[in-house]
């Protein structure tokens, strides 16, 4: 009797959500919130990023009209890491001077007395320099030594007159200067998608770097902006109201992923439950213990997938709340939230996917591969570590592609795919010719190596797994404990379940203490059909009729 418990209680666990439903009538609530909180978060997702992208073509663009106003000659594109380079010291002097703010709401910033915050205009040097090129002489104290002036941003040019010394560069001895302001602007393109207008605090930094000291000052602008609540605003029309919109939605998503991750708990704890039940089976009747694939059929992933989401998006919501509330500002944070939790809400759609055997495909071919893929990435990954270090010391620095670790990885990753291939070997300067000759063998090499070989390895390990699962498919796959308990006896669903026990016993004069006559003649003309054709299904109208 404990084993026919227990095996009903496994099949009704592994069954699809309609199966559950044509067995006990249970409504699918799982695939039902699901639906729904798919359908909510991609909703949120997508408001969010509107307002996301306002945010961030604001501070961009922003970026470009500073650059515009405060470095001299700026052509609208970065040279390189840096903005502007100048080449002489009278242009170094020219780049000092800047000019009144001219176009959008923004400003220099005040303080609490309504009085501009002034400008930090700071110079680092070397303490003591005396070089001399024409006689290859020098004499330099390496000890570094900083000077600065802060004045009104709106009197910067006459500074040069009242401070003349402190612009009296040696740029011998001159290693950077830093020039640092705070300017506040109003981003009032919110207002088009019915939300409030953020206010900004702009913290700019602008820095000549001369640590070369090759002839070429690198310019650098950089922008740290910080958003915040208005302190005194006024609008009128349908902005608020929009705003309360939102935060009720978002707290019906948040109500939504709650209800969502108790349901997957639940899940987790009653196949917990039902493992420890089988497990103890086993120990008691066969003296083994559960094999891993079957634990793994208990511990479902998918549930775990989901929680994460769930908790994910609860997190998200709240951030998204809180920015819209203007309480924060952390745009990113939450974009990482909602963005994460999104992709696996709708990963964990494969799931149910899963049981239908023409859309399974995919998830038991990446179950079955994925073993042998770690192991061989493993190994293909220490060969790209060594191409990676080896790229970068000897091409960093005659190759802008090879400047850096990351980018030499990512160069790398390019060429393993077939990109750019042509511009990589066209662009490596070709003076010095013992770095030329090992970059064509160093490139040449690689794509040799990854592409005919490791790669075709890599795709032939997933080919082989497909295979094999669509082997299985048609042939069966194996059993395991687990499936081959399940599969020992057939029982009938529901409530004919103890009528057919009984049936098979020989009581059938208990059996008609229950019904009418006429009902007890349907239902033992069905049991002694089924069983004399070997069937273990009742006519769910005779199941629907009986209470036991």
């Amino acid at each position: 009797m404990f084993s026919e418990n227990l095996r009903d209680d496994l099949r009704y666990y592994f069954m699809s959500p309609c199966e559950k439903y044509r067995a006990r009538r249970h409504i699918p609530w799982k695939l039902g919130v699901q639906i729904l909180k798919i359908i909510m978060i991609t909703t949120q997702l997508i408001l969010f990023g509107l307002n996301n992208q306002l945010v961030v073509s604001y501070k961009e663009e922003n970026m470009m009209a500073l650059k515009n106003l405060f470095l001299k000659d700026y052509s609208g594109v970065d040279e390189d890491d840096y903005s502007v380079a100048v080449y002489t010291q009278q242009a170094v002097h020219d780049s000092l001077q800047f000019g009144r703010l001219s176009v959008g709401p923004i400003s220099y910033a005040e303080d609490e007395d309504g009085k501009l915050l002034p400008l930090t205009l700071c110079k680092e040097y070397y303490k003591r320099g005396s070089v001399e090129p024409s006689n290859e002489a020098y004499d330099i104290d390496a000890q570094l030594e900083t000077v600065c002036v802060t004045h009104d941003p709106n009197t910067t040019n006459q500074q040069k007159t009242q401070n003349s010394s402190f612009f009296d560069l040696d740029f011998y001895r001159l290693v950077d200067i830093k020039i640092t302001f705070q300017l506040r602007g109003i981003n009032l393109q919110t207002v088009r998608s019915r939300e409030l207008p953020d206010c900004y605090a702009f913290f700019v930094t602008i820095t000549f770097d001369n640590q070369c000291h090759s002839g070429k000052v690198k310019i650098f602008l950089d922008i740290d902006a910080q958003s915040c609540a208005c302190r005194n605003w006024k609008i009128s029309g349908t902005a608020q109201k929009n705003t309360h919109y939102l935060l009720v939605f978002d707290v019906f998503v948040i109500v939504v992923c709650l209800t969502s991750a108790v349901l997957c708990t639940r899940s987790i704890v009653l196949a917990v439950r039902l493992l420890q039940r089988f497990s103890r089976f086993l120990h008691e009747n066969y003296n083994r213990k559960v094999c891993e694939d079957d634990q793994s059929e208990f511990l479902n992933g998918w549930y775990l997938l989901v929680i994460i989401s769930d908790l994910l998006a609860i997190i998200g919501s709240i951030l998204k709340m809180e920015i819209q509330a203007k309480s924060l500002t952390s745009y990113d944070v939450c974009s990482i939230f909602l963005g994460t939790s999104t992709l696996m809400v709708w990963v964990g759609v494969i799931r149910y996917l899963g049981y239908f055997q023409k859309y399974n495909v995919l998830i038991l071919t990446m179950k079955a591969a994925f073993p042998k893929v770690l192991r061989f990435c493993c190994c293909a990954g220490m060969i790209y570590l060594g191409y990676t270090f080896c790229g970068w010391i000897v091409l960093g620095p005659y190759h802008e592609k090879f400047e850096g670790l990351s980018r030499v990885a990512e160069c790398l990753f390019s060429l393993l795919n077939g990109d750019d291939m042509f511009t990589t070997f066209a662009q490596l300067k070709d003076k010095n010719i013992l770095v030329w000759l090992f970059s064509r063998a160093y490139l040449y090499s690689f794509i040799s190596l990854f592409i005919y070989m490791v790669l075709s390895l890599f795709i032939a390990l997933i080919t082989d797994a497909y295979e094999t699962i669509k082997r299985y498919q048609k042939e069966g796959f194996p059993l395991t404990d687990l499936q081959k308990f399940l599969r020992e006896q057939k029982d009938f669903p529901g409530c004919t379940r103890r009528i057919y026990r009984m049936f098979q016993a020989g009581f059938k004069n208990q059996i008609c203490i229950f019904f009418d006559s006429s009902l007890y003649l349907r239902l033992v003309d069905s049991i002694e059909e089924k069983i004399s054709h070997n069937i273990t299904c009742v006519p769910s109208t005779v199941c629907q009729s009986v209470s036991i």
